[in-house]
């Protein structure tokens, strides 16, 4: 096969990928609560973001944060700007992961972490730029992520292995 005859093979690869990326949803008990599994998390919406829009800048931040995706994925997930993010990962303490951020709309948003040695705090403009930043994971981490008055969107992220 030519690599011209690969490329619709390869487009469709990668829909089918983000396809599934997007499709995919964490499992519950029934008490309400995230099961535990020892399989890395998967991206996940917020249950608020269910306007088109907002859906569709979901899926373009998801697939844009797909393509600069590198290791493997720990955690992730994509929230409306005024929402923000705010998660406590579980990672291994002292180990070095990379967090990317990516977010769709207008305006900007502040990344910080707690422990404030585990990264620098940034901001993170609404312009479909990527953020990119190596953490080195605390015994307790907190990582937040809040918009700035008037921003709009969806922000998009991902912690990888190093």
């Amino acid at each position: 096969m030519t690599s011209r005859n690969l490329r619709p093979l390869v487009a469709g690869c990668t829909v089918a990928a983000s396809v599934l990326l997007l499709a995919s949803c964490t499992s519950s008990n029934d008490d309400g609560k995230a099961a535990a599994s020892s399989t890395p998390s998967v991206p996940s919406v917020s249950q608020t973001a269910a306007g088109p829009d907002e859906k569709k800048l979901t899926q373009q931040a998801q697939a844009a944060l797909a393509a600069v995706h590198g290791g493997t994925m720990v955690e992730a997930g994509a929230e409306r700007v005024t929402d923000g993010i705010h998660t406590e990962p579980s990672l291994s303490e002292g180990k070095t992961y990379k967090i990317s951020l990516m977010c769709f709309g207008s305006g900007s948003a502040k990344l910080v972490f707690t422990p404030a040695s585990t990264g620098t705090e940034t901001k993170v403009p609404c312009d479909q730029s990527v953020v990119q930043q190596r953490i080195t994971a605390a015994k307790a981490l907190r990582i937040d992520v809040d918009g700035s008055k008037g921003s709009t969107g969806v922000i998009a992220w991902q912690i990888d292995t190093v």
